[in-house]
C-alpha cells in the first residue's frame, strides 16, 4: 500500500521527549504515515482508559487528565496526591486499564527511586533499583488506593495489562538479574480487582548486557483460556510464553516465529475479537538486512537489530496462528536525523470506540489514529 506524508502539529512533536534522549533534529521532520492513518488531536501519551461516563482518562508522571471531546481538549491537571505522598513519580513505561467493576488500575516504575549502577568492566549493575508499583482508583483517577510496591529490582519497563474472562487482572514486569547483568520477565496477577497481587515464576533465558536477556512482554488471553505472552529478545524474533492457569506459572517457552527488532511490541484483543500486533520489524519493509549492534556483552551478548525507524501492524483472525501481511503505519526511514532520533517505538494502543484505535509511541512522539475497517483480513 502507498505511503503518503501527513503533517503533524509541530507543537505536538515539540512537546515529546523520548526515554533515550532524542535531539532537536527529531522535531524538524515528521513521519510518513500510511494513507489510512491520520494524526490525533492530542499530544498525550498512552495508555488511556475510559471513565465511567464515557470520557477518556490519561495519566502522566504526577497528574491525570480527562477529555470529554475525544482528546481535542483536556481538563486541568489533577495531581495524584496519594502517590506523591509516597514519593512516587510514574514512569512513561506503564500500563493502565478500567476493570469490569469500574476500577482504574495503573502499574509503573517509580522514577524517584531510580538507581542505575551499570559498570562495563563487570558486565553488571549490582544494586540497581527501579521498583515496580501498582495502584487502583475507584473514582476515575481522582484518588488512588492500594498503592503497592511489587519489587525493588531494576524493572526496565511495565508494558501491558489485561483482564481475563474470569475477571483476573494480569500485568507484565521485569527484574534485572546479576552475574552477569541481564533481564528477566514475570507477571503479577490479581483476583480481587487489584487489591492484592501474586507474582508468577520468573522467566530468565540467560544473556549478558544492560539490554541483554528477555524484556518488555505484551500479553493476551486466547480463546481457549490460555494466556499468551510475546517477549522482546535479542534473537531476531519475539519469544512466546504460555500459561494455563491465569498467569500463575508460565510453563511453555518457545520462539514465536514473529521476526522482530530488539524493541517491544504491543498485542491487543480488539472488540471485534481479532488480535492486533503493533511492533518494529526486524528489517525495513522489503529488505532483508539491517546494521547490527551489540554483541560485546555491554548492550547484548549477541549482535542485534535495533531497527525502529518503521512501525508496523498486522491482524490475526485465528488467535495468532496466521497473520495478515504486515503494513507500515509510520516511517522515518528516510529521515536525516541521527538514528535514535528517527525511532518510532514503544507503542501504546487504545480502542477509543469499537474498531477505532489510537496509536501513540513513547519514542518518536507518534500520535495517530486508524480504523480497523481500513485494514481487511487479507
Amino acid at each position: 500500500m502507498k505511503l503518503i506524508p501527513r503533517f503533524l502539529l509541530a507543537a505536538t512533536l515539540a512537546s515529546i521527549t523520548a526515554t533515550f534522549s532524542l535531539d532537536s533534529q527529531a522535531q524538524e521532520e515528521v513521519p510518513v504515515l500510511h494513507e489510512k492513518v491520520t494524526p490525533l488531536p492530542t499530544d498525550k501519551l498512552g495508555p488511556f482508559a475510559h471513565t465511567g461516563d464515557g470520557k477518556i482518562l490519561a495519566i502522566d508522571s504526577e497528574e491525570t487528565f480527562i477529555s470529554s471531546d475525544g482528546g481535542k481538549s483536556w481538563s486541568d491537571p489533577r495531581p495524584m496526591k496519594e502517590p506523591a505522598e509516597k514519593g512516587i513519580k510514574v514512569s512513561r513505561e506503564r500500563a493502565m486499564l478500567r476493570t469490569k467493576d469500574g476500577t482504574i488500575i495503573a502499574a509503573f516504575m517509580n522514577l524517584n527511586e531510580r538507581k542505575w549502577t551499570w559498570e562495563d568492566k563487570l558486565h553488571d549493575a549490582p544494586g540497581a533499583v527501579l521498583p515496580t508499583w501498582v495502584m487502583r482508583s475507584e473514582d476515575d483517577g481522582l484518588t488512588w488506593t492500594h498503592i503497592q510496591k511489587m519489587h525493588d529490582e531494576w524493572s526496565g519497563a511495565v508494558r501491558d495489562m489485561i483482564q481475563t474472562k474470569d475477571g483476573r487482572i494480569i500485568f507484565t514486569a521485569m527484574k534485572m538479574q546479576n552475574d552477569p547483568g541481564r533481564h528477566a520477565v514475570l507477571t503479577y496477577s490479581s483476583t480481587d480487582d487489584g487489591k492484592t497481587w501474586k507474582a508468577s515464576n520468573l522467566i530468565d533465558l540467560g544473556g549478558k548486557g544492560h539490554h541483554g536477556g528477555v524484556t518488555e512482554p505484551t500479553l493476551t488471553e486466547l480463546e481457549d483460556g490460555r494466556l499468551w505472552m510475546l517477549i522482546r529478545t535479542n534473537w531476531g524474533e519475539f519469544w512466546s510464553a504460555y500459561s494455563h492457569d491465569g498467569g500463575a506459572f508460565w510453563r511453555i517457552l518457545q520462539p514465536s516465529g514473529i521476526a522482530a527488532s530488539s524493541a517491544p511490541g504491543l498485542l491487543r484483543r480488539t472488540e471485534s475479537g481479532r488480535l492486533l500486533l503493533v511492533w518494529n520489524r526486524l528489517y525495513p519493509a522489503g529488505k532483508n538486512a539491517w546494521k547490527l549492534s551489540g554483541g560485546d556483552g555491554l548492550w547484548s551478548e549477541t549482535p542485534v537489530s535495533n531497527f525502529r525507524e518503521e512501525l508496523s501492524l498486522m491482524w490475526s483472525d485465528d488467535d495468532g496462528n496466521s497473520w495478515t501481511d504486515p503494513v507500515v503505519v509510520a516511517s522515518n526511514i528516510n529521515s536525516s536525523a541521527k538514528t535514535s532520533a528517527r525511532w518510532l517505538s514503544y507503542p501504546y494502543l487504545f480502542e477509543n470506540k469499537p474498531g477505532e484505535f489510537w496509536l501513540t509511541t513513547m519514542q518518536g512522539g507518534l500520535r495517530v489514529q486508524f480504523s480497523e475497517s481500513d485494514f481487511p483480513s487479507r
